[in-house]
């Protein structure tokens, strides 16, 4: 199995592992899944750190491919086609961390593992929470 996974997760998966729920943590957990981590992400928490939106954090920026590496996640790119649907993508949301995510998602027909239910409303992406 592949799955995607939300920023919020890649933080709550290094700083606070009991905000995840069983589910998951079993799917993430398992060996045979591979792991993907937007690059956007590293983008999105970054940023997060500099505005002070995610104090004590400042370390997942450090390291941040060694973090990745020791939850046995790999990086995903961002490349012109994820772009373009993110861009083109007919769904409420704004965020343009959320919609490069989705939209990364939808393409490459994998599950996002988020809490965010916002999700849900984006036709064509599984939400595992």
């Amino acid at each position: 199995m592949e799955v995607l996974v939300d920023t919020h997760v890649v933080v709550w998966a290094m700083t606070e592992p009991e905000k995840i729920t069983a589910q998951a943590h079993e799917i993430l957990a398992d060996l045979d899944t591979v792991v993907w981590v937007s690059a956007v992400s590293a983008w999105e928490i970054a940023a997060k750190v500099r505005i002070g939106k995610l104090p004590g954090a400042e370390f997942l920026v450090l390291d941040y491919g060694d973090h990745l590496r020791a939850w046995h996640a790999d990086s995903l790119s961002v490349d012109t086609a994820d772009a373009l649907v993110a861009g083109s993508l007919v769904w409420g949301n704004r965020d343009p961390f959320d919609r490069m995510i989705g939209a990364q998602s939808l393409r490459r027909g994998i599950p996002l593992i988020s809490a965010d239910a916002a999700f849900d409303a984006l036709s064509g992406v599984e939400r595992i929470w």
